[in-house]
């Protein structure tokens, strides 16, 4: 006997017991998904059903209920146990002690406990207090005691639910919203809670709920199996891990997915965001139906009685009023709906057509509408008439409301059926912390952030097209931009447009990383590299698209993939290639003179024999041909691109690591480097290194110039050993275990520039890596002519303009001679 008078066999500590049994149905490979839940449920009914009779013994007027989770038959591995002992009240202090004979072998075998000892009357109260309570009483199972006692709870909590709907169906929607805003959606996630998340486990409880008032109902079609889908992968998770987690983390998801016969971690996501979508579809149409019941049954009894009366052959009937949007769509309690004259399997167009006129008129498309036309609409013909592709170009440039009428579509199918490429980008998942959708989200996020640029280009239409197809090749092998020129094409014939207009949509398409890759990776001032642009853009009227879906893209990504900085360096390539296209004159590749600054600080530099300083604050003035401002712009003028920082030192090595150290000391961010030597003025003997450089401050303000002289005068002579400093605040600031990245990758951009040998350098970042570059590159015996620093996420993508010592371009072999020393100081 155990302390608490419970038999070592009951408890599950024997051979036979619970906790044995429960091992063994685990580790059963064979079994798994709905079978392993039902039938650890049931093993643990039976263990707890035991623990309760013999603890139990001359007890009346007690049940033990599970509720929650455990009342739904979800038991996964690690689940906890949500229980209620019911009780009469007539022995409270008999209660209690029965309460510790059940709980105390549960905790012994750890397993987590969510336990209450409540009355039926305090439960109810308790309920009426708190809806997670109610919610999880919902879910109410008699498991051992008086059937009768759950009996009447259940129904009387269920009874309170549909009476007390009005009230708590909105506060259990604010509540839904609240943890959306908190978890973020599911199907978006690299890291998705699979319980907390939109879209997630909770989302498809509340759908039962709101189910179970009677007001509303959820569509059922999916659901059951995109909820299994998730219950499925939890299982996974908690085998793989050992822990009760809901996380699925990234180091997990291979061994998560092998566990349930995956082929990889992307695939695992794409079901897990599959399943996700389907919950979040159903719970928008469900929420949407919640609140249109509750605003009719608001409406005041004399003017429901006055909208009857308008009606008299359905008088006591109130009807909804239709208000027309399109031919064959009209705007009824707050959606857009199907006329009664509507032909669906006659008008192979009213699929676009509805989706277009909901989205213009910032309504949803109603589900019943969805259904009716994924059901009887007859294929489009190829090419699609002229109003189908119009209809197209209206949904993609009705910007935000676009989003939920794709949505809408996509739920029943009707995408997939008009662009057959879209299903391999469906739910793909984008292993880049930069991104924040999937790439099919992506693609409508970026037509929307296009339908705000559709005045500045002359056709629109190929824009937002483009903004729907850019990223099309995701889906396929080998590099995307190659994969989607190809789709593309077909997809361009297949809606209708002309060749002129396809092959620039496939221009588009390949080239949509052309200008922010160049802008903020090569020297705009070298001859070269803007007429590689201007070759591949072709005319005047691509690159005006180009620019706007270069914007639009980046603004799509995320926060960290656009900024004034990255905006002024596209646009002042645009400027260039515009020019080229124009047919103006293009001056030679040549140094600029230095500036009268410039040269002052030469001549302080030799006078002195040490560094000299300036910072200056840069902002991008407005022009007046400027296009109109994006979401990204300032409205309060111009905003700050950066400081410029104008350093001038006698000529000699290791100048390029030493800056790069100190900055990286005092956490400042790189974005370009400039380096050339600048002779001094006539009858002075000897050069001055000039290094013109942009950065920011990571956080907090800008250090001042004399404190970072100080530090670069010492980092000069030696007496600053920049990588100790560096390594010892590592050391203070340990990162946190993470995903492995993916090895660094140093190449050399073929013909590139006649100027200068072009190396290019891929790799995870971190502090100081501009200094381990700079550092190489020395060590290389290369000199670096200029350096364009570019950083995506917590990935580095720099370019580096390097010649040899009489300053001509590197020969090939010695060029990837450096690019594999440059790889393996970074490997190393």
């Amino acid at each position: 006997m155990t302390s608490t008078g419970v038999t070592d066999e009951a408890e599950g500590s024997g051979p036979g017991g619970y906790a044995a049994a429960r091992l063994r149905l685990l580790t059963e490979g064979a079994r798994s998904g709905p079978p392993r839940r039902r039938a650890l449920a049931e093993l643990t009914d039976g263990w707890l059903a035991g623990l309760f009779g013999a603890a139990a013994q001359g007890h009346t007027g007690v049940s033990l209920v599970a509720v929650g989770g455990y009342g739904r038959g979800e038991l996964s591995p690690r689940s906890d146990l949500d229980l209620l002992l019911l009780h009469d009240g007539r022995d409270d202090k008999a209660v209690a002690a029965l309460a510790d004979r059940l709980w105390y072998p549960v905790w012994d075998l750890g397993i987590d406990l969510d336990h209450s000892v409540r009355t039926p009357q305090q439960a109810r109260k308790t309920a009426g207090e708190d809806l997670k309570v109610h919610l999880g009483l919902l879910d109410a199972r008699h498991l051992a005691g008086d059937l009768g006692l759950t009996a009447s709870l259940r129904t009387a909590v269920l009874a309170d639910w549909r009476n007390q709907a009005p009230k708590r169906l909105p506060e259990l929607r604010d509540l839904c919203a609240e943890r959306a805003e908190r978890q973020g959606e599911l199907r978006f996630l690299l890291e998705p809670d699979l319980k907390e998340a939109r879209g997630g486990l909770r989302d498809a409880t509340a759908l039962r709920a709101v189910a179970a008032s009677w007001l509303a109902d959820a569509p059922r079609e999916g659901l059951a199996e995109a909820r299994r889908r998730l219950l499925d992968v939890r299982d996974a998770l908690h085998l793989a891990t050992g822990r009760a987690t809901d996380r699925l983390a990234l180091q997990e998801q291979d061994q998560v997915a092998a566990e349930l016969g995956l082929l990889d971690a992307d695939a695992l996501l794409r079901q897990v965001y599959e399943a996700a979508r389907v919950i979040s579809y159903a719970g928008d149409v469900t929420w949407r139906e919640v609140t249109r019941v509750l605003r009719s049954r608001a409406v005041r009894p004399r003017l429901r009685a006055m909208m009857n009366a308008r009606n008299g052959r359905n008088a006591g009937k109130p009807v909804a009023e239709r208000s027309p949007l399109a031919e064959g769509v009209v705007e009824q309690d707050g959606e857009a709906v199907l006329a009664r004259t509507a032909r669906p399997e006659r008008d192979p167009v009213l699929p676009l057509r509805a989706a277009a006129a909901a989205a213009q008129a910032g309504l949803p498309l109603s589900r019943h509408a969805v259904r009716r036309l994924a059901a009887t609409a007859r294929p489009l013909p190829t090419p699609w008439p002229a109003e189908a592709r119009e209809q197209l170009v209206t949904l993609l440039g009705s910007g935000r409301p676009t989003v939920q009428v794709w949505e809408a579509l996509e739920a029943e199918g009707l995408v997939t059926r008009l662009l057959p490429d879209w299903e391999r980008v469906r739910c793909r998942p984008q292993r880049n912390a930069v991104h924040l959708w999937t790439v099919d989200r992506h693609l409508i996020e970026t037509a929307v952030r296009a339908a705000g640029f559709a005045r500045r280009v002359h056709r629109p239409d190929l824009l937002l097209v483009a903004a729907l197809l850019h990223d099309i090749g995701k889906g396929w092998p080998g590099d995307h931009s190659v994969a989607g020129e190809t789709i593309a094409r077909d997809v361009a014939a297949r809606i209708g447009f002309d060749g002129a207009d396809t092959a620039v949509l496939a221009t588009l398409v390949r080239h949509h990383l052309l200008l922010v890759e160049t802008a903020t990776r090569r020297d705009l001032d070298d001859p070269a590299t803007v007429r590689a642009v201007a070759q591949a853009v072709g005319t005047e009227h691509t690159l005006e698209l180009l620019h706007a879906l270069t914007e639009a893209d980046a603004l799509a990504t995320g926060p960290a993939a656009w900024s004034s900085w990255r905006g002024s360096l596209v646009a002042d390539l645009v400027k260039r290639v515009s020019g080229v296209l124009a047919g103006e004159p293009q001056p030679e590749a040549e140094t600029a003179a230095p500036t009268a600054e410039q040269e002052r600080l030469a001549v302080e530099a030799f006078r002195t024999g040490g560094p000299v300083l300036a910072l200056r604050a840069q902002t991008e003035p407005p022009a007046e041909s400027a296009p109109a401002p994006s979401p990204s712009s300032s409205a309060d003028g111009p905003e700050p691109l950066g400081v410029e920082l104008l350093i001038a030192v006698p000529d000699q090595a290791g100048v390029l690591p030493a800056v790069a150290g100190v900055l990286a000391v005092h956490r400042l961010t790189v974005r370009t480097a400039e380096l050339r030597s600048v002779p001094l003025p006539d009858g002075v003997e000897g050069s001055v290194l000039l290094l013109d450089w942009r950065v920011a401050a990571q956080y907090g303000s800008l250090p001042q110039a004399a404190r970072l002289r100080a530090d670069l005068v010492r980092a000069l002579d030696g007496t600053l050993d920049i990588a100790a400093r560096l390594a010892e605040r590592d050391a203070a600031h340990p990162r946190r275990r993470g995903v492995e990245p993916p090895p660094p990758r140093v190449t050399v951009a073929p013909a590139a520039s006649r100027l200068a040998t072009v190396i290019e350098v891929r790799a995870q970042d971190a502090p100081g890596l501009l200094f381990r570059l700079g550092r190489a590159l020395e060590a290389a015996g290369v000199r670096v002519r200029s350096a364009h620093v570019s950083t995506l996420g917590a990935n580095a993508v720099d370019a580096f303009y390097v010649t040899r010592g009489e300053g001509v371009p590197l020969p090939g072999d010695e060029a990837a001679s450096v690019a594999r020393e440059l790889e393996e100081s970074l490997r190393g």
